[in-house]
């Protein structure tokens, strides 16, 4: 477990300071990996024809860091990994910015592939950071697709405690976190 640990960078940035990705990049790289995926989640200027502003994240940064890193681990136990970087900024992100950013190492393509997209799903569907979208006429706090398909499976008596069924798409995973409530203002 130390071992896998040493394997992972999870990191909240509470900064206004953009992501370095080159960090994450460098952390994840390795003589013996073949393969490095990478996903960067950008703050885009429009959402359904209104005009975004800026993103603003708000997290339990001790919960949210304890499931990212479950999440690591869930994707070890599915997939030959060298090593997991994982970042995810907190307050305010302009337009054009990132606002998440996973890199993965293996030995080969298809394992950081398929690793970097459950990571990218799986944090969007449980980890407790929410979500603020600033429009010019407006805002409001919105949730994540993958945590509206997750919510129906939480009355799935074989789902765990972050809604996902005990086995999926025949890789075992383990339970992370609480599931993420909606925000009314």
């Amino acid at each position: 477990m130390a071992a896998e640990q040493d394997k992972n960078l999870v990191e909240i940035l509470e900064t206004p300071n953009p992501i370095d990705v080159a960090k994450y990049m460098n952390f994840v790289s390795a003589p013996q990996a073949g393969a490095i995926a990478t996903f960067s989640g950008t703050t885009r200027d429009t959402f359904e024809g209104k005009t975004v502003l800026e993103l603003r994240y708000e997290a339990y940064v001790p919960m949210a860091i304890r499931c990212m890193k479950s999440i690591c681990s869930s994707a070890r136990e599915s997939w030959n990994l060298h090593s997991v970087a994982v970042a995810h900024r907190i307050g305010t992100v302009p337009v054009g910015e990132t606002s998440v950013f996973i890199a993965v190492s293996s030995v080969h393509r298809v394992d950081a592939l398929e690793a970097c997209r459950f990571l990218i799903d799986e944090i969007k569907a449980t980890v407790p950071i929410w979500k603020k979208e600033v429009y010019s006429n407006g805002e409001v706090w919105k949730e994540n697709s993958e945590f509206l398909e997750r919510k129906s499976e939480l009355g799935n008596k074989n789902a765990d405690s972050c809604g996902r069924k005990a086995e999926f798409e025949g890789h075992k995973k383990r339970p992370c976190c609480g599931t993420k409530v909606q925000v009314d203002e």
